[in-house]
C-alpha cells in the first residue's frame, strides 16, 4: 500500500480537475475523514461525460440542479451515518477501493465493497455512510437536488451515527 499525504492528493486532483477544464468553486480539506471540491454546476454534463460515461445529466434530474462534487476519503475513516431531506446522490470510483453502507432504517447494513468504475445511486432518505479502506478513495458524486425551491447544501445532512462526534 502508498500512503501519500492529505495535502498532495488534494493538490494532485486539484490539478486534475484543473487540466479537464473544471472550475472549482469550493474544496474543503478540513473533514476529520478526508474533504472535497464541488464543481461550477454549470458543468454537470461535462461532469457526467468525464466521470459517469456520459451520463445525460437530464436523466438525473429530479428538481432541475444538479451540483457535481469529487470525494477524497481517507484510509480507516468514515463518513457519518447520515441521511439527506432534499437530495439524493450518485457516487462513481474513480480510485481506490472504498466501502459503502446503505439502509432504509436507522440499522446499518452490510458494508458493500466498491472498485474503480462502480456505481451506487442513494435515495433521498436513505441512511448511507462512506468508508475509507487500505487506501485514499476517490468518488466522482453527483447530488440531485429534489427540492428546486430549497436545493440541498452541506447543512442537509441528518447525522444517525458519527465517529467524529458531529
Amino acid at each position: 500500500m502508498t500512503y501519500q499525504a492529505k495535502e498532495d492528493l488534494f493538490k494532485e486532483i486539484e490539478g486534475i480537475l484543473s487540466d479537464q477544464g473544471f472550475q472549482i468553486v469550493q474544496q474543503d480539506q478540513t473533514r476529520p475523514w478526508g474533504g472535497f471540491f464541488v464543481i461550477d454546476e454549470s458543468q454537470a454534463q461535462q461532469f457526467a461525460n468525464t466521470y459517469f460515461n456520459g451520463l445525460d445529466v437530464q436523466e438525473l434530474k429530479i428538481a432541475g440542479k444538479l451540483s457535481p462534487k469529487i470525494l477524497i476519503v481517507a484510509p480507516g475513516k468514515r463518513l457519518s451515518w447520515q441521511y439527506h431531506h432534499r437530495r439524493a446522490e450518485i457516487w462513481q470510483v474513480v480510485r481506490g477501493i472504498v466501502g459503502v453502507v446503505t439502509s432504509a432504517t436507522d440499522e446499518e447494513n452490510e458494508l458493500q465493497i466498491l472498485n474503480p468504475g462502480d456505481v451506487i445511486r442513494l435515495n433521498q432518505g436513505e441512511r448511507h455512510r462512506l468508508v475509507g479502506l487500505d487506501e485514499w478513495g476517490v468518488l466522482a458524486e453527483i447530488w440531485q437536488h429534489t427540492d428546486a425551491d430549497n436545493p440541498s447544501d452541506e447543512d442537509d445532512i441528518v447525522r444517525v451515527q458519527d465517529d467524529f462526534g458531529r
